[in-house]
């Protein structure tokens, strides 16, 4: 049985350190506040925005949630926002100086593109790193806040002390939120990365190369023991909603008798996400 990777005491640790450094704000007159747009009716994305909106709440940062993808009058026929609905909001959100951090939540309705609407967002309060401009500073090295989820990949290996300087990593996944900037963090700390997607063939003669295999596919249970060498080390990133409310990864249970280690799902790589984005609404609400 493999070692189980939680993210619950990370979590914590980055929570604490949150809740005081937003206090210290507070205090001073500058409550750090949040704004986060949802424009589908997607349950996995409900879920993560309803968890993020009580994380907020408990470490004393402001979490406005603008939710485009309801039914209305105006929008009888879809429960999906239009694109224009989106571009005002992120637009008006940059321009408020009480709002500190804006996260432009996935998935989006059809016909929008994330790096097109992401791009309106004030690069100062991009804190979930979605704007090219901050995807291009990640890629080359400089200062920026990195996607949440996929910085919180990295933390969870650290917090394990995952050896990754040399080592042969596989990313399944390309999307921008998660695979790409996923593969440039495990590039920046030395690991020698492949990419794998849609189109990959035999994909498990690819993952079962990796001594660390990241899922971030979207796909329930993809990977099974079969895909996985012994004693890897397998970060799960999938959070897939299933029947009766609960998730799903998109790693295969049995993979725990193969593997050396595994983030669980719900409990891994979720809370740890959720006490970085914070951690980034708090730096980004300090005075520069």
């Amino acid at each position: 049985m493999s070692l189980v990777m939680s993210g619950g005491e990370l979590a914590a640790s980055i929570r604490a350190e949150t809740a005081d450094l937003a206090a210290e704000l507070t205090a001073a007159g500058r409550t750090p506040t949040l704004a986060v747009v949802t424009a589908t009716a997607d349950e996995a994305s409900a879920w993560y925005v309803r968890s993020l909106s009580r994380t907020a709440a408990k470490v004393g940062i402001a979490c406005d949630i603008t939710d485009l993808g309801q039914a209305s009058p105006s929008r009888p026929e879809s429960p999906d926002a239009a694109v224009e609905s989106i571009r005002v909001e992120l637009i008006a959100l940059s321009e408020n100086p009480l709002v500190h951090g804006i996260v432009l939540q996935t998935p989006l309705p059809g016909g929008a593109r994330l790096a097109e609407l992401a791009g309106l967002i004030d690069p100062a309060k991009d804190v979930d790193g979605a704007n090219p401009t901050s995807l291009g500073r990640l890629m080359t090295g400089l200062p920026t806040s990195a996607p949440a989820t996929a910085a919180a990949v990295l933390a969870l290996l650290d917090r394990y002390e995952v050896a990754l300087s040399g080592r042969r990593a596989v990313v399944v996944g390309r999307s921008a939120v998660v695979g790409k900037p996923v593969a440039q963090l495990l590039l920046a700390r030395d690991a020698t990365v492949t990419v794998c997607h849609s189109r990959t063939v035999d994909l498990a003669a690819v993952t079962s190369t990796a001594e660390v295999l990241v899922v971030a596919a979207g796909r329930a249970g993809l990977v099974g023991a079969s895909f996985v060498a012994a004693g890897a080390v397998v970060v799960d990133v999938g959070t897939n909603a299933v029947a009766g409310g609960g998730l799903a990864g998109d790693v295969d249970p049995a993979v725990a008798e193969v593997a050396g280690a595994l983030s669980p799902v719900p409990g891994g790589v979720g809370p740890v996400t959720t006490a970085l984005l914070l951690r980034h609404v708090v730096s980004a609400a300090s005075p520069r």
